[in-house]
């Protein structure tokens, strides 16, 4: 699928901004931004060197016009479609790969900076939050999954009780990513347990400030045997919010958390094509230098056969996010589409990475080259934003259901 001009231009850009702006710091900073032992407190966050970089490079991104370019324009934002989103991210992957992971700030993720919810808050919140994270100076987290309620959410257990013209929130999620240095959080908590039960409602949202009394980053999760993260485990006792945090209509928030994890799929299968082509680009060039029984890895067809169907299975999931991304762009919630892009795309990447890590044989599994990390990135997201086998079960039922437009 040929991409625009305008979408070609901004790709341009984006390389050019993530050579001129971001890749140096991995080489200026290499010890803190690569080095577990560095990059991580003893409780598990990153060092505050780290986060002043994180910030520095959404604040440019936000200064150059790319960091808000996906935000709607009636918020601000570029309000470029699902085409050139999906594009971007590739690309960002692509060129960054796991380990010069500044590059993943330059794009507000909805999860984590502006987005669509803000359109659903009243004036007054927007107006003291929104331009925080505009300029990429702040960022919240998106705080749904719970202990006992991941992939199913009407098993929530956080309640938000009436008080006054307000509510107040107890109970504990995890999961949440950038939950241990986000600024704003946004809360999914039951406040009709009979409609809940029933499955017709009964959900809420709420923006609450991270530092508001009763809010606890409880613990950092570490994942892959990794001294840090960026997930974590939230409680929240008692926590106050009144009717201006409330983010939509009350009770109506699965709409709001389906639309956001729509995004989310088409991110994640962004993420896991471009990393893809990442550990691709470097098993083609090891082969074309390195040699074995007096030939070229190239010249072996038990090494290019693999690479080559590697190749034809990147190419298919690079297509199909393509087209899912156009059918939203034309008005189709492509719910069934984003899903199979998912499953496909994740999957795709695990294969992918894993075969060209054997194609660089010792040197794919040391830290210097960074395939294992990008493998623990593209099989995180199998699970993320709905398994893939909760996703199986979406598309069967949608064909079940008569969707059969493929």
């Amino acid at each position: 699928m040929a991409l625009s001009e305008e979408t070609t231009s901004i790709l341009r850009g984006l390389e050019g901004f993530l050579t001129a702006e971001v890749f140096p710091l991995h080489e200026e900073y290499a010890e803190v931004l690569n080095n577990p032992r560095e990059r991580y407190s003893a409780d598990g966050r990153h060092v505050p060197q780290v986060e002043e970089l994180r910030r520095r490079v959404r604040t440019a991104s936000a200064e150059a016009g790319y960091f808000t370019m996906t935000v709607p324009s009636d918020l601000g934002g570029g309000g470029l479609g699902a085409v050139p989103t999906y594009a971007a991210w590739e690309l960002i992957y692509r060129l960054s790969g796991p380990h010069r992971w500044l590059a993943h700030e330059i794009l507000a993720h909805w999860a984590t900076g502006p987005s669509f919810v803000f359109g659903l808050v009243g004036d007054e919140v927007r107006d003291r939050v929104l331009p925080q994270l505009m300029s990429g100076e702040k960022t919240m987290c998106f705080m749904m999954s719970e202990p006992d309620a991941g992939s199913d959410a009407w098993a929530m257990r956080t309640r938000a009780v009436a008080d006054g013209d307000g509510w107040r929130i107890t109970g504990t999620k995890q999961w949440t990513t950038n939950g241990p240095y986000a600024d704003f959080g946004m809360v999914f908590a039951v406040t009709d347990a009979e409609a809940l039960e029933q499955r017709r409602g009964g959900l809420s949202a709420f923006l609450v400030d991270t530092d508001a009394p009763g809010f606890k980053v409880d613990s950092v999760i570490g994942l892959y045997g990794e001294t840090g993260g960026n997930h974590s485990i939230i409680s929240l006792d008692q926590v106050a919010v009144s009717r201006r945090e409330l983010v939509g209509a009350e009770g109506a928030a699965a709409g709001i958390g389906l639309g956001g994890i729509n995004l989310g799929r088409m991110y994640n299968s962004a993420k896991s094509v471009g990393l893809s082509r990442w550990a691709l680009d470097q098993a083609l060039d090891y082969a074309a230098e390195r040699r074995s029984f007096g030939k070229k890895l190239t010249e072996h067809q038990g090494v290019m056969f693999p690479l080559a169907a590697c190749a034809t299975d990147v190419h298919a999931a690079h297509v199909l996010g393509l087209d899912t991304a156009a059918r939203i762009d034309a008005g189709d919630p492509a719910i069934m589409e984003a899903a199979m892009s998912k499953i496909f795309s994740t999957e795709m990447a695990t294969r992918t990475i894993d075969r060209a890590m054997q194609t660089l044989g010792g040197m794919g599994i040391t830290t210097e080259v960074g395939m294992s990390e990008a493998w623990n990135m593209v099989r995180t997201v199998q699970i993320a934003d709905g398994s893939s086998e909760i996703l199986r079960r979406l598309v069967a039922n949608r064909l079940v259901g008569g969707d059969r437009d493929l």
